[in-house]
């Protein structure tokens, strides 16, 4: 079975194929001070709950954060005696990466980039929504261009309540109206529906300068918080919580085909 790893910098997705579909999934918390020991042990516990301990034949990893992918190929390494395959631009990806510096380019775009064209081949926009929030504009002939990356929905949140002395946290959820009566619902209309707003004008100059323009552009919609969004707007066309832990999965099977 495949064991696939997202690293992000809120949170760590896992997901375990077992060549037909996803037999598990996972979402830890991102802790940069966790050691080697500590999720390898958190792994192995997760494993042996699914009756899935001692299966795994093979890992694959994208990472945006450099001091847990060697903490993560340690435990692969050590702990599921597996090496693990890393995801850049060097490899056969299904798409070509045609930015500037594509070494620079998170790994976790790449594949999204990359699930997306698979999955629902043609011109698209990936929405991520997580610590940031980014769109990735792949064309139809499969080059993945770049994009646009925002502060995330809960980094603006943060923000808010850090800067401004007589703001508290709030619930990220929808108010009752868009005009909120007291100073709660005002926060999360600014919020909720300030993002909506964002999402939906990021696409539309994004759609604007596709060069694919001409044709139908989906767009798809990735990431913790994208469920909070979707409800809000029509602009989103394909939803999937767990776009990159599929993208892994099928860079892995193109790379070992």
């Amino acid at each position: 079975m495949l064991l696939a790893i997202n690293i992000g910098n809120t949170n760590i997705t896992l997901g375990v194929w077992n060549g037909r579909s996803w037999q598990q999934q996972w979402r830890l918390r991102t802790v940069h001070e966790k050691t080697t020991d500590e999720y390898g042990v958190t792994l192995k516990a997760l494993l042996r709950r699914d009756h899935l301990d001692n299966q795994i034949d093979a890992c694959i990893m994208s990472s945006v954060v450099p001091v847990l992918t060697a903490t993560f190929s340690r435990v692969c390494e050590i702990y599921l005696q597996q090496p693990v395959l890393h995801v850049g631009p060097h490899l056969d990806l299904g798409i070509t990466v045609e930015t500037d510096n594509p070494s620079e380019v998170g790994t976790d775009r790449i594949v999204n980039a990359a699930a997306s064209y698979h999955l629902f081949p043609g011109p698209s926009i990936t929405i991520d929504m997580g610590t940031a929030t980014t769109f990735d504009v792949v064309t139809r002939d499969g080059r993945f261009l770049g994009g646009v990356i925002a502060p995330g929905l809960g980094v603006a949140a943060d923000a808010l309540t850090s800067r401004a002395a007589q703001l508290r946290s709030v619930p990220l959820e929808p108010p009752p109206s868009a005009i909120g009566r007291n100073t709660v619902h005002a926060m999360q209309s600014g919020l909720l529906f300030g993002y909506v707003a964002l999402i939906e004008g990021i696409v539309q100059r994004l759609k604007a300068e596709h060069p694919d323009n001409n044709q139908s552009i989906r767009v798809i919609g990735t990431g913790g918080l994208i469920s909070l969004i979707t409800a809000h707007t029509h602009i989103i066309d394909e939803v999937d919580p767990w776009l990159t832990l599929t993208g892994l999965r099928l860079i892995y099977e193109r790379v070992h085909s």
